[in-house]
């Protein structure tokens, strides 16, 4: 029976654009927006698919479904030289129609780039599943070198901020131990920024190892780390503590630019303030902050 077809969502068609089918090899058939049927033994998993593990739990109930209901959205592929597809999205739906026995599956088949099957991979995982904060690192940087994306773009492809994108992207500097703890559920993301401002690896490992031992919420894990600067910090001549309000300042620029704002104050009233950037981009990004 024949099926309506359908418009493929507005998340591919942004990455894909008009495509043109003077560039395949093949006939006009080959590029359709509406369903084809293709079987299951000529599809081939995305290599660039970000999300490496799958509940195998919901993977049984989904291919339950299937066999109930059979696949309501279509799969998205590619048609590679050798006449075999390649997943662009709905792997989840694929490996379930596999373990509900299907030997073929509703698709869209489309003409992608290694580039952007990368950001479409990225694009509908962050829209549709929750990826863990460290797969979404490395995609996005994967994304940024790969693709040659700066933030600002990158930003608009997933509809994120920048600030946002930067926060993830710094997750790449912490100590692989930390990026397992992320990737694995023991430390929240946001256990993992306030880690990220203690560069002496066995005072972070030991910070670590006390979140995961002795569950320490994400607050308790920055007194932590400050009351490990404090120790740290000499007292210098003239200088003293920093008054309440300065300290809020502080603080509150510190969350406003996603970076490290350091205030020095003498006895006084004069003093300095230092924001920190990691590279010409972050810098761009805090100017626009400053001067939007």
């Amino acid at each position: 029976m024949a099926k309506k077809p359908l418009t493929p969502g507005r998340g591919l068609d942004a990455i894909l654009g008009n495509i043109d089918v003077d560039t395949l090899n093949g006939t006009e058939s080959d590029v359709t927006a509406s369903i084809s049927m293709v079987a299951i033994s000529d599809i081939e998993t995305n290599p660039f698919q970000p999300r490496k593990e799958f509940d195998q739990t919901a993977l049984e109930e989904l291919a339950q479904s299937i066999r109930e209901q059979g696949v309501i959205t279509p799969i998205t592929v590619r048609r590679m030289p050798d006449g075999k597809y390649q997943l662009i999205a709905g792997e989840r739906r694929f490996r379930a129609s596999q373990l509900a026995g299907l030997k073929e599956l509703p698709a869209y088949i489309r003409i992608a780039t290694d580039g952007q099957m990368m950001e479409m991979a990225l694009v509908e995982n962050i829209q549709r599943e929750n990826l863990n904060a460290m797969e979404i690192a490395l995609s996005y940087n994967a994304l940024i070198e790969e693709c040659q994306l700066t933030h600002e773009q990158l930003s608009q492809r997933v509809g994120k901020d920048r600030s946002t994108i930067t926060n993830y992207l710094r997750l790449l500097n912490l100590p692989a131990e930390t990026q397992i703890a992320l990737s694995s559920g023991q430390i929240s993301m946001a256990h993992a920024r306030a880690l990220i401002n203690v560069e002496e690896p066995e005072e972070h490992l030991a910070i670590l190892h006390d979140i995961i031992n002795r569950h320490l919420s994400v607050h308790q894990t920055e007194q932590l780390v400050k009351a490990g600067k404090n120790e740290k910090k000499p007292r210098l001549a003239g200088k003293e503590e920093l008054p309440s309000t300065h300290s809020a300042a502080q603080s509150q620029m510190r969350q406003l630019l996603s970076s490290e704002v350091e205030i020095k104050r003498s006895r006084r009233g004069k003093g300095t303030m230092t924001i920190h950037f990691n590279n010409d981009e972050d810098f761009e990004r805090i100017m626009k902050l400053l001067h939007p």
